[in-house]
């Protein structure tokens, strides 16, 4: 509520909660907390826990005390109304302002990160990739929103209520993002034109599906540590790449794969990577299955399995007839495991809950398998520190290595370029990053191999596969 006290000289604002008017409009944002806009423009307040130094320890939460003001001023300390308006602006001698810096922590600067490369998040999702509790997620992206950094939007339904608030990168999040990454900042014209069309964007549900998948296998990693780490602490969600990293790797001038996301799964010293394809049921099945001819015109199975995730129980088998239908009997030449979501409460994308598809079983489900005890496919690549522009990038490889690329460019005999690598070194040069070197090797099964695995129990660590191997898989 606001009004006005009578008896003082000029205007003064009286503010008490979650909003203010400034021009004549009232500013509220998707929680009821006064918000900043696209562009980055910052508001009158400042969250209290969020303070640079012991002089702002005093600070009172807004809500809890009248504050009048005879302008309005930024959430930052020191902005001015012009320095509010063009947040990220150059302050004293071509400085920003640097209290921003004061209040980001290296989990802050994480997860602007993990937005920047996978556009929007709900709040649950990153409760589920960087936090233990969804309170303390909208704590904390309360007070990012409070900075700036993060911008939240929600959907109203026609029937009541609204959406799960989503977040995407503020307008000066993405400034310090592009400071990150060494490249020209966005123009604040532009970006709030680019929130406006991730707002509006046609496959935002499509997205935010995508991105649930792998939050659920960061979240099971989290929640179930014991089920996924191996003695030496490794395991879990150790590489997920965005549709657009996808495209730019995948998609090329002979052959067109377009997966909705690639990862890496690990459990129990089993290494998984996969292609996802994430269905909801708005594609008519002829779609769907014509990405099989694309698949099969890559070297799919020198880089991992194919998951169809599907809505529906009756959606999979309609799924794995339309295979069946379309191949003919034949053998696609890689993995296809199939699932659907509405399997119940507890089943997530780690649990058994994927059916191996094969031409003689067509819709027919023989048993479901956890992710973690499908085929192994891929190359396998030591692992090093998280790579800075990609979250979850522990075993990523480098799409510019020599070795991956002959991968791709010898889709028809790839044994003979493993076979003659293995007395090579393999060295990895991350753009912008010091040099450093991995062994790579190539899992490449056979279904009584797959069996043996299965059947051994999760305490015999000598049967395990050696977590640093030396040497290519043929």
């Amino acid at each position: 509520m606001g009004g006005r006290l009578w008896g003082l000289k000029g205007p003064v604002v009286i503010m008490v909660g979650g909003g203010h008017r400034q021009g004549g409009r009232a500013v509220v944002a998707a929680d009821g907390v006064a918000s900043g806009a696209a562009d980055g423009t910052a508001r009158s307040r400042r969250a209290e826990s969020a303070v640079p130094n012991a002089e702002d320890s005093g600070a009172e939460a807004a809500g809890q005390r009248w504050y009048h003001r005879s302008e309005p001023q930024g959430r930052l300390r020191g902005d001015s109304p012009s320095s509010a308006r063009g947040r990220g602006r150059a302050g004293r001698g071509g400085e920003p302002d640097s209290s921003v810096w004061f209040r980001l922590v290296a989990r802050d600067r994480w997860l602007l990160v993990l937005l920047a490369e996978h556009k929007v998040l709900t709040t649950n999702q990153i409760a589920a990739a960087a936090f233990g509790s969804v309170r303390r997620a909208q704590d904390r992206l309360r007070q990012l929103r409070a900075l700036g950094v993060v911008f939240a939007f929600r959907d109203s339904y026609s029937g009541g209520g609204t959406s799960q608030t989503r977040y995407a990168l503020g307008y000066l999040g993405a400034r310090l993002i592009a400071a990150q990454r060494a490249v020209k900042p966005p123009t604040p014209q532009a970006y709030h034109q680019s929130l406006e069309r991730l707002g509006l964007w046609p496959k935002l549900g499509h997205h935010l599906g995508v991105n649930q998948f792998f939050c659920d296998l960061a979240s099971y990693a989290r929640a179930h540590p014991q089920q996924v780490r191996d003695p030496e602490g490794a395991g879990g969600l150790t590489m997920w790449w965005s549709e657009k990293r996808c495209a730019d790797f995948f998609w090329n001038t002979t052959t067109k794969v377009h997966p909705d996301g690639y990862g890496c799964w690990e459990a129990h010293g089993r290494s998984v990577r996969f292609f996802l394809e994430h269905d909801t049921g708005t594609e008519p099945l002829a779609k769907v299955t014509r990405k099989i001819g694309d698949y099969r015109s890559y070297p799919t199975d020198t880089f991992g399995v194919v998951l169809f995730s599907v809505h529906s129980a009756a959606r999979e088998t309609s799924l794995r007839a339309a295979l069946r239908r379309d191949l003919a009997g034949g053998d696609p030449g890689f993995v296809i495991a199939t699932a659907y979501r509405d399997l119940g409460p507890g089943a997530g994308p780690a649990g058994p809950i994927w059916a191996l598809w094969s031409p003689r079983g067509g819709e027919h489900v023989a048993g479901r398998h956890r992710l973690a005890e499908l085929p192994q496919r891929g190359p396998y690549v030591v692992h090093h520190e998280p790579w800075p522009d990609q979250p979850f990038s522990q075993a990523a490889f480098n799409p510019l290595d020599p070795t991956i690329l002959r991968l791709v460019e010898t889709p028809t005999a790839p044994s003979a370029v493993l076979h003659s690598a293995a007395a090579e070194s393999t060295t990895y040069h991350q753009p912008g990053t010091a040099d450093f070197a991995d062994d790579l090797t190539l899992y490449d099964e056979s279904d009584a191999e797959i069996d043996h695995l299965r059947a051994l129990a999760p305490d015999q660590p000598e049967h395990r596969r050696r977590r640093w191997p030396t040497t290519w898989l043929g």
